[in-house]
Formats: structure tokens, C-alpha cells, sequence
């Protein structure tokens, strides 16, 4: 905060004469340090108060420290600003008690939002016109002008500043212009003007990086927009857009408007063009337009709709390419999301009802080669389309939905659609306050559900159906400090009715199993020390025991069972399949143990160790249907699991290492493996190596990386600046690397530079998806950011951010700035 060293002058007191005043220097600046006193002690009085006791007439003891109770306010109220004093001060002032006011010399005026400084000042107190000539300063509200000439009225901010330059408050936006009209507290028009959020260098040469070149900018602060007309936006000196009208923010409120254009190069789509429109239709429901004109291909018409209400939330994508000249069709996708909750009253319902709708079209099966970045469906082959109604009052449960695929096939690499789930119905009731047996708090859930499947038979190789199915769950969990133990109980009944008979000749079936389990851990600590540096440490054996007896399920339809990744969290559970359709007759024991190095004034995590393996009483029977969807496959006789360890350590908060092995004692060698590790220094510095095998299947090397280049030919740069980035001048490297061992090429890559300028950034990015084995797509994205105003190409940020892992944006968003920053 700047401030001046001298106190603020204060006017003179009502009842002075009102012959022509003329006041010498030393007089002058002897009253103003006496009504200066007075100021301030009307200032800290609040606070003063406060320290008394009883009636307020006690004197404070020596050494008291008085403190303002009040912090700095940007606004006043309405009222307190109308009894807000004017302060005037200079070497010489001249002047009649509400008459004209003349002052020379270190003239400057002060109001609580407003302050006037000039060679000299003459302030006509009848009609609040100020005028000022010489070295002229007026600062409103943390907004700065400066030039030679200024007339004003104080009261209504009117008037006009000849040949100013300017510096704003909000988005630290700079210029000038030949002149500029005020036309009230909130809105100003500069006349042949530049403007640009560039730092100002010393001398009238001015000339930032970027800039707007306009006949006239009208900058209101009430909708935050600056308006230029006849503008030119140049970079380097060079023209880069121009219109004779357009907007731009001076914050970060959003407006209506056209948004900057983007651009770039696709290896499918040739030279890509959009120019976006963005509609503010209300604070809550918002609509962007993308036109895009591809080179190769014709125009697309993009949209989106945002909305945003109490009760309800969503947002609706979509896109329409008509003659799409690279498959000759038009071309179209779609997605809405939509969550609301339903007045349960109106319905004649207790409790919560809610409302979810997940749906996603697109027109062809090669949409998604054609438009690798248009869906955000993490399947890009299978796209889901939900709606469920739910209802939930208790511990009762209710929902009702429809669950459907869209399958996009590729004639080289066919899948199996899954089933379509027209309709499904469920019921679940469950109590955690159960008494059983003499004890409390035991934990039993009922849950029932109806579906019906629906798919190609030709395609799944299976009769479509219906499936009900009901399934009792019965446990307690005692817990002690030292030790846990959880039995579960558990009957899964179902039937099914088919459209076809099956191989048996039978067209309903039904199947009972039960499964019971027992989970148990104990939990040991002692104090130990490693390396120089105290822990706790940690020893925690766990062992859990399954018993599900075998049914003959193997002429049973698969309409949603898969296999389970075998990992930590399923070789501590009942079943090896997800699902209702298969369920396995494990009878095992798992034993398996960890240890943990916990930081002793944190409890922070720094070392965890893992192991564990299963052992089989007997074989496992049931399995999947093979790809044919026939009974197929064969038991499982092994008595020994793969052995699982997993290690984790984070030494500093710079260093991470992560590592997790598969070995089967059958082949001795390791089956998976995944090593990984992180290291980030600081701000804006983070590098991360992983490699991933799976044998037989994928061996991948993955590198992602941000780093300040600046770091390899500079003094490192340790801190950030306010506002984000490490300061002006400065090289990031940036992307993400996956290679694949076995077919000896980079699958996916991202990679590319940005520059941080100050007041802008530039990117650069190389964009690569693997869409086949045999074909890629490419692209290179551009990108410059002008801070504070708008951004000029394509957008590689949200690329960056879904695929360098830790990426952090070189702009943060930071508190609104106060004009007590540049208050002087």
C-alpha cells in the first residue's frame, strides 16, 4: 500500500470569516497536522471505547496500545458517504468559506473514494466544479489519471481529462488517450485510446506487448465491460483482429458477446475455425454457439446450455455437421445431463425424490474416430443413455430407471454390446439398530430387484429376459482399539424367465446361494526411528474367511457379471465377480498383512506396505461364459492366489513412490506390475515416471511432466508471483508421453511449451490419440492468452489438465483487489 508520509489536510472549520483567506506554507501544513489529530482520534474512538469499562470516564493506564476497531472499507454506505469531509491542501490557498477555493502549489483535494492532485487547483464549493492544470492525478476508487489538464465535478464525477493516461484498479489495465469524457462515477469514454493490462515503462514511448488501438473505449464498471469502437487488437506491433465494434471484460463477470476465435490443425479435419458467441441469459442459464469451419470437412454447429436452479442442475451438448464431406452424411451427437429434486409434498410422498437423466446419441459408428474430443463418455465406443426416479425416506429406498447403450462398432475390432436394462426396478430397505441374540447395533439390509434385458441375441449369442432377484444381508462389526471383527451373512435368491429356452429346453430358472464371512484385523503400534526421524509404526495382520457353496450356474444367460480386478480391495471379499448373474463358491481364506510409518505430530502417512494372498479348500467352479457367450472355461484348482504387495512411500512432500506387484507362485514371475513414482520440487515443477506391465497383454512406459525451462540456463525462480506463474519471462515445458513396449511406437502424446510473458502467455501443443492400431489423431493447438482480456486460439489448457498429472494453470484466480492498493 502506498501511502504518503505527510497526514491528510482537513478543510477548514465552518464559521470562518469570509473575507479572501490567504494562508503561507508553515501555517498551512500547522493546521493541517492539528485537524489531522483530531481526525484520527474520531477514528480510533470505537476502538477506545471498547477497551473502557463501566461508564467510559476511567483513563487508560500507561502503555495501553489503542488499535482502530474498524478495517479500511472500500464502500461506504450511501449516508455516511454524503457526510463524508473534503480535504484541501497545498502550499497556498485562496479562497472564500463557499465560494471559490484556489490552491498552488502541492494542490490536492480528498474525499473518501477520491483524491485530486495538481500544480494547481481552484474548487468552486457552490457548484462542486474542480478544476486542475499541472502534473494533474486524480485517483477514483483505486483507478488512476494522470495528464495536464483535468475539470470535474466532484459531487456528480462529470467532466473530461485532456490527454490522460490511465491505470484500472480491477484487471490492472493501462493507456491513454487524447482525451477522456466522465460521465458519472461508473462509466468512461477515452477518445483515440490503447489500452492493454501490459506494465508501464517509464517515458511517453510506451508500447506494450499487446494492446487495443480504437477510436473510443467506454469502460462501465456496472456491467464490467470495456466497449471499443473502431478497434484493432495488435500483438508486437502487428495487427492481429480487428472490428469496427466489439466488447471485452474488465473482470471476470461473465457477459454476453463474441468470444475470441480459436484455431487449429487436424490431421482429419485440416485447418479448424471457430468462433464462438456466448449468450449470459441469466444468472442462472447461460448458452454457448461453436460455428466451426473445417477445412476438410464443411461447417459443424456446436451449442451448449448451462442451467442452474435450487432444486435442479444440468447442462445439454450438442452438434450438427450437414454433408460431412469425409463420409458424404450429415453428421450429429448429443449429451444432457440433468439432476433435480422433486417436490416429494407434491407428489403425495415423504422424504426425497430425485430426478437423474444421463443421455448420449450420436448419428453413426465412426462418430468417434471422426470426433476423438466431442464426447466426454469415458467409453468412447459405448454410450450410456439413464434415466432413473428415485425415492428415499429412512431406510427405505426406491428407484426406477432405464439403462440403455449406444454400441459404436468398428468392423476390425467388434465388442459385444451390453444388455439394455428396459426397465429396472429396485427396493432396498436396510437398519444399522438391529438387536439380535441379546446384542445391539446389528446391520441388516433387504434389497429386491426387477430388470429386464434386452439386446441382440445374434450379437451376445444369448436369449433376452427378466431377472428378479432378492438378496438378505445380516453383520456386526466390533471394533476395539486394538482389534476388529465382522461376521456377514448373506441369501441371494433370483429367478429368470426367458424369451428363449435354453439349451436345456427350460425358459425359467431360479438359484439360491448363500455366502458367509468373516472379516478380522488386529492393529499393533510402537514408536520406532528410521533414518534419523521418529514414527509410529505400524503392524496390521488381517484375515478373512468366505464360504459360498457351489451352484450349477453354467447354462445361466451372463447379463452384467464380469470379473473382478483382483487387487487389495476384491481378495477381501466374498465374490470374485461383479454382478448378479454369476456368483462364485469361493471357500477361502485370505490372510494378508500391512504396515504403515506414520509422521508422530501429523499422523501423516509416509511408508505403507502391503501383502496378502488367498487360499482355495476347494475349486472354484463357476466361471464366465467364454466369448461366445456358451458355457466354456475351467475350474479353478490352485489352492495358492497370485501374491499382491503393494508398497507406497512419500518420504517429503516432494518425493512419491508407488508400487504394486502380481507374482503367481505357479510360473514365479511377476503377472502384473505398476511402478510409479512423482517428484515436485514446487510450484509449477512436477515430473512423474510410471511404467505398467501386464503380461501377455500391454507393457507401457507413461512420462508426464511441467517444468520451468528457465530452471537449465537461470537462477531457479523458487516462489510464485500473485496471481500464478514464477513472473514474467519464463519457459514451461509441459506434456505427457505413453509408449508402448510390444508395438514399439508412442501411442498417446501431449506435448508442447507456454510462455509466460506477464501480461501474456503463449502455448503451444502437439496433440496425439490413438483411435485404431493402425491410425492416429493429430493435431497442433495454439493458443495466446492476453491477461485480464481475452484468449486467441485454440484451447490446449483443458487438454493439459486431463492428461499431465499435478498440471497447474499458469493463472490463479486470486482475491478482488481493494483501492486501497493504490491509495495516494
Amino acid at each position: 500500500m502506498n501511502r504518503r508520509t505527510d497526514p491528510p489536510p482537513c478543510d477548514r472549520p465552518r464559521g470562518a470569516p469570509t473575507t479572501p483567506l490567504f494562508v503561507t506554507a508553515p501555517v498551512a501544513r500547522a493546521v493541517h497536522g492539528l485537524l489531522t489529530l483530531i481526525a484520527l482520534g474520531a477514528l480510533v474512538a470505537p476502538g477506545w471505547a471498547q477497551a473502557q469499562s463501566g461508564d467510559g470516564d476511567e483513563v487508560p493506564a500507561p502503555g495501553v496500545s489503542l488499535k482502530a476497531s474498524r478495517a479500511l472499507q472500500d464502500n461506504l454506505p450511501e449516508d455516511a458517504l454524503q457526510q463524508a469531509p473534503t480535504f484541501v491542501s497545498g502550499d497556498r490557498i485562496e479562497g472564500q468559506t463557499g465560494g471559490v477555493v484556489t490552491v498552488e502549489g502541492a494542490a490536492e483535494l480528498r474525499r473518501h473514494d477520491t483524491v485530486i492532485r495538481a500544480d494547481r487547483l481552484q474548487l468552486d464549493q457552490r457548484t462542486n466544479e474542480a478544476q486542475a492544470r499541472g502534473q494533474v492525478l486524480i485517483n477514483r476508487n483505486g483507478d488512476r489519471f494522470e495528464g495536464p489538464e483535468l475539470q470535474l465535478n466532484v459531487e456528480t464525477f462529470q467532466g473530461h481529462f485532456e490527454k490522460p493516461s490511465f491505470t484500472l484498479l480491477k484487471n490492472e489495465g493501462k493507456g491513454d488517450a487524447s482525451r477522456v469524457d466522465f460521465q458519472g462515477e461508473d462509466k468512461a469514454v477515452a477518445h483515440d485510446a490503447r489500452y492493454s493490462t501490459c506494465p508501464r515503462t517509464p517515458g511517453a514511448d510506451w508500447m506494450p506487448d499487446w494492446l487495443v488501438r480504437a477510436t473510443r473505449i467506454e469502460f462501465d464498471n456496472v456491467a464490467e465491460v470495456g466497449t471499443a469502437t473502431g478497434g484493432v487488437l495488435e500483438f508486437k506491433g502487428v495487427p492481429i483482429l480487428g472490428a469496427p465494434y466489439f466488447t471485452f471484460p474488465l473482470t471476470d463477470t461473465r457477459k454476453s458477446g463474441l468470444l475470441p476465435p480459436t484455431l487449429n490443425i487436424d490431421n482429419i479435419s485440416g485447418l479448424e475455425f471457430t468462433l464462438p458467441y456466448y449468450l449470459n441469459i441469466a444468472p442462472h442459464l447461460d448458452a454457448t454457439l461453436y460455428p466451426t469451419f473445417m477445412s476438410k470437412r464443411g461447417v459443424d454447429l456446436g451449442g451448449e446450455l448451462r442451467y442452474l436452479q435450487p432444486d435442479y442442475a444440468g447442462q445439454v451438448r450438442g452438434a450438427f455437421m450437414p454433408s460431412d464431406q469425409l463420409r458424404d452424411a450429415d453428421r450429429w451427437g448429443y449429451t444432457l445431463q440433468h439432476d433435480q429434486r422433486l417436490s416429494a409434498s407434491r407428489l403425495g410422498l415423504d422424504g426425497n425424490v430425485g430426478l437423474r437423466l444421463n443421455l448420449n446419441r450420436v448419428s453413426d459408428d465412426d462418430y468417434w474416430r471422426d470426433f476423438p474430443r466431442a464426447t466426454s463418455s469415458l467409453t468412447t465406443r459405448l454410450l450410456a443413455s439413464d434415466a432413473v426416479l428415485s425415492w428415499a425416506r429412512g431406510p427405505w429406498a426406491v428407484s426406477a430407471g432405464t439403462y440403455s447403450w449406444q454400441t459404436l462398432q468398428d468392423i476390425d475390432a467388434p465388442i459385444i454390446p451390453p444388455y439394455d436394462r428396459l426397465p429396472s426396478l429396485a427396493l432396498r430397505y436396510s437398519r444399522d439398530d438391529a438387536r439380535i441374540a441379546g446384542l445391539n447395533d446389528w446391520n441388516w439390509t433387504l434389497q429386491s430387484e426387477y430388470t429386464r434385458f434386452e439386446s441382440d441375441p445374434l450379437l451376445t449369442r444369448q436369449t433376452n429376459g427378466s431377472r428378479s432377484l432378492a438378496v438378505a444381508e445380516l453383520s456386526r462389526r466390533w471394533l476395539a482399539p486394538g482389534w476388529f471383527v465382522k461376521p456377514r451373512a448373506q441369501l441371494h435368491a433370483t429367478r429368470y424367465n426367458f424369451d428363449n429356452p435354453l439349451a436345456n429346453g427350460a425358459r425359467s430358472a431360479t438359484r439360491v446361494v448363500p455366502t458367509v464371512s468373516l472379516d478380522s484385523g488386529l492393529i499393533f503400534e510402537r514408536e520406532a526411528s528410521y533414518l534419523g526421524r521418529n514414527f509410529v509404526q505400524t503392524l496390521e495382520p488381517r484375515a478373512f474367511f468366505t464360504w459360498t457353496p457351489f451352484r450349477d450356474q453354467s447354462l445361466l444367460p451372463n447379463y452384467d457379471s464380469a470379473a473382478n480386478d483382483f487387487n487389495f480391495a476384491s481378495i477381501f471379499s466374498e465374490n470374485v465377480f461383479g454382478g448378479n448373474d454369476r456368483i462364485s463358491d469361493t471357500r477361502a481364506l485370505t490372510v494378508g498383512a500391512s504396515s504403515r510409518l506414520l509422521d508422530p505430530g501429523t499422523g501423516a502417512e509416509v511408508v505403507r506396505v502391503g501383502l496378502a494372498q488367498r487360499y482355495l479348500f476347494r475349486d472354484q467352479n463357476v466361471f464366465l461364459p467364454n466369448a461366445t457367450g456358451l458355457p466354456g472355461g475351467d475350474p479353478v484348482a490352485e489352492r495358492l492366489s497370485d501374491i499382491l504387495l503393494a508398497t507406497r512411500v512419500q518420504w517429503s512432500p516432494r518425493w512419491s513412490v508407488d508400487t504394486n506387484f502380481q507374482w503367481s507362485p505357479g510360473s514365479r514371475e511377476s503377472v502384473r506390475t505398476t511402478l510409479g513414482g512423482r517428484y515436485t520440487p514446487g510450484k509449477y515443477r512436477v515430473f512423474s515416471a510410471a511404467y505398467r506391465l501386464q503380461r501377455g497383454s500391454s507393457e507401457q512406459y507413461d512420462f508426464g511432466w511441467q517444468w520451468p525451462l528457465n530452471d537449465l540456463w537461470g537462477e531457479p525462480a523458487r516462489t510464485g508471483v500473485p496471481g500464478g506463474g514464477l513472473g514474467a519471462g519464463q519457459w514451461y515445458s509441459v506434456g505427457r508421453i505413453n509408449y508402448s513396449v510390444p508395438d514399439k511406437k508412442v501411442v498417446d502424446l501431449v506435448a508442447g511449451f507456454e510462455y509466460d510473458a506477464g501480461c501474456w502467455l503463449g502455448r503451444i501443443v502437439l496433440e496425439r490419440l490413438q483411435r485404431s492400431g493402425a491410425s492416429a489423431n493429430q493435431r497442433i493447438l495454439f493458443q495466446l492468452e492476453f491477461t485480464g482480456f481475452s484468449r486467441i486460439g485454440s484451447n490446449p489448457l483443458r487438454t493439459l489438465k486431463d492428461n499431465v498429472p499435478r498440471y497447474q494453470y499458469l493463472r490463479e484466480e486470486i482475491n478482488p483487489p481493494s483501492r486501497f492498493q493504490q491509495y495516494d
